[in-house]
């Protein structure tokens, strides 16, 4: 018992384990909380208040431990580069986890139907309509598809139309869209869409 109490009152202790106690503990709520303003936003309404739960119960000992230790700098330290790399880990986990659908808009002022063939080949759901700009009669597609296969639909995008001006945006709830099963076996080869799909063939 003693030796425990001379351990946690020594300097060891209170420069080294206990700063970086606080910044793993920070790092923990931070990136929970990151977590749970996504689930929010997709109105996970039991995720979201489960992760709120933990992410103010880390929180309250991260700072408890810092108001019991307010003359030592290490603690500050920690306790903001924690708060720093909480938020670095929690956006690249939700990048890696890509949950969630987005809506694509592109904006062409070449004959989009090469564009719109592709999507539809490779499983995706589009719509075109003509419109007008300041440059004159455009064509709008329009495609909802999984956050997941963003980086495939924007590759179809500059291969069929590299000029194109195209926005994407979050959706939050999406009923009867089209979207692809699975990858095909060209995606899957890494050999990209079929011959008759390439640009120029």
């Amino acid at each position: 018992m003693l030796g425990s109490m001379l351990f946690f009152n020594s300097e060891t202790f209170t420069l080294i384990i206990l700063p970086l106690l606080i910044f793993f503990a920070r790092i923990f709520d931070v990136t929970i909380g990151t977590m749970r303003i996504i689930f929010v936003s997709r109105g996970a309404k039991i995720i979201a208040p489960l992760l709120g739960f933990f992410e103010v119960l880390i929180w309250l000992v991260a700072i408890g431990k810092v108001m019991q230790n307010l003359d030592n700098i290490s603690c500050y330290i920690a306790y903001g580069g924690g708060f720093a790399a909480g938020n670095f880990i929690g956006i690249w986990i939700e990048e890696k986890l890509a949950m969630g659908s987005l809506m694509v808009q592109v904006i062409s002022k070449q004959d989009a139907s090469e564009l719109i063939d592709a999507l539809n080949c490779t499983g995706y759901g589009a719509t075109s309509v003509p419109a007008y700009g300041k440059t004159g009669e455009v064509q709008i597609v329009h495609t909802i598809i999984r956050r997941s296969d963003l980086k495939d639909v924007v590759e179809i995008i500059r291969r069929f139309n590299p000029r194109a001006f195209y926005t994407i945006g979050d959706v939050r709830f999406v009923k009867e869209g089209v979207f692809p099963l699975k990858k095909s076996f060209y995606e899957r080869a890494g050999l990209g869409l079929p011959k008759m799909y390439r640009k120029g063939k």
